[in-house]
């Protein structure tokens, strides 16, 4: 198979790790007889230093013109300071290039080998963790209208707005059974439809759609118990789904029942035709840049390399290629012999590569 994708590192530790993934990408390329068409292009303040915009035009035409995104990481906060919100480079670029993509899956699973890195008891955790965490990406407060402040100090007020449709609230909820469907059959759909209008629509479009999945076991929870039982009970877990805002944070707290941010891969899902201009889907890290460490060769790589699992999944249908890559990074995970400073370890992120792609 020719495999066609634009690869953005961006900002900080993006460029090491996405190097990383990409020699890994080609192992695989390699081992299973595919070929790998990659283009590489300028975003973040990479971007900007060069062409003076994080998302410039050349950059978008290389996106739209492949099957996949690659991403790695964009912004750098102390430089992000000098510029208007509307144009520092997450807002600009991943805004932009999540366009038309509603379904943000974040895969949470934490290796056998790395228990003792994970915050909670081993009695919590001792039937393991492996929940997928899908988010609702394009509605919600973050792009409701008005969205706006508006009078004096010290009277000021602002205002969010918290929309939702049928069409929207039914198509990530699909996303959310069918997910289940492929796993342990189990589904969480999260709200607070006791306060919330919103909510309470997503309740009864969720329950509605449940008879449709008599296969799929589907529990309610409000948003403040589920983050309360993702630490009392996360083994329980297998597929949860929510709106944006709930998901942004849920997905953040689950994140450190892996043991390190630095393990948690994501993508990001259009119709799954792939209609639409805009609609490339979108894999990146769920870590930011971490300027602190970048260009020392010490960030951990294992979650841009199993994004880029995901992406050989669900976008190229190659899930024999994906399970290796899954497998190969666990086995080094389990093994605990080369591990990164966020996992307690000393290895560098070329060595982390290097033993991925030989347990290939």
């Amino acid at each position: 198979m020719d495999i066609h994708i634009a690869v953005l590192p961006g900002d900080g530790i993006g460029v090491e790790v996405v190097d990383a993934a990409m020699r890994v990408l080609y192992a695989v390329g390699d081992k299973f007889k595919h070929v790998i068409h990659a283009e590489f292009a300028d975003v973040g303040w990479a971007a900007i230093d060069k062409h003076g915009t994080a998302l410039p035009a050349s950059t978008r035409e290389i996106c739209r013109r492949n099957q996949a995104i690659l991403f790695g990481a964009v912004g750098l906060p102390e430089r992000d300071k000098t510029l208007p919100q509307k144009d520092r480079p997450e807002r600009v670029a991943l805004l932009e290039l999540r366009k038309g993509l509603f379904a943000n899956l974040r895969h949470i699973l934490l290796p056998p080998g790395l228990a003792g890195r994970c915050p909670l008891k081993m009695e919590l955790i001792k039937s393991g963790i492996d929940i997928m965490i899908i988010r609702e990406l394009t509605g919600g407060l973050y792009y409701g209208q008005p969205q706006r402040i508006s009078g004096t100090a010290p009277h000021r007020q602002a205002v969010d707005t918290l929309p939702y449709s049928e069409p929207e609230i039914n198509r990530i909820l699909k996303i959310g059974f069918e997910t289940a469907r492929r796993r342990r059959r189990r589904l969480t759909s999260v709200d607070k439809a006791n306060i919330l209008a919103t909510s309470q629509l997503w309740r009864e479009l969720a329950t509605a759609m449940g008879r449709q999945y008599p296969d799929i076991q589907l529990e309610h929870i409000y948003v403040d118990n589920a983050s309360m039982q993702l630490l009392r009970r996360p083994s329980d877990f297998d597929v949860m789904v929510m709106e944006n805002t709930f998901g942004d944070i849920l997905s953040d707290e689950a994140s450190m029942l892996a043991g390190s941010i630095g393990l948690v891969p994501s993508a990001s899902l259009g119709e799954p035709d792939g209609s639409g201009k805009s609609a490339v889907p979108f894999y990146e890290p769920i870590h930011g840049s971490a300027p602190d460490i970048a260009g020392q060769n010490k960030a951990n790589p294992v979650a841009t390399i199993l994004t880029v699992a995901m992406m050989l999944n669900y976008t190229f249908g190659l899930s024999q290629e994906a399970s290796a890559i899954e497998k190969a990074a666990f086995k080094v995970l389990n093994a605990g012999k080369t591990l990164t400073g966020d996992l307690g370890g000393q290895a560098t992120c070329s060595e982390v590569t290097a033993a991925i792609i030989a347990a290939l």
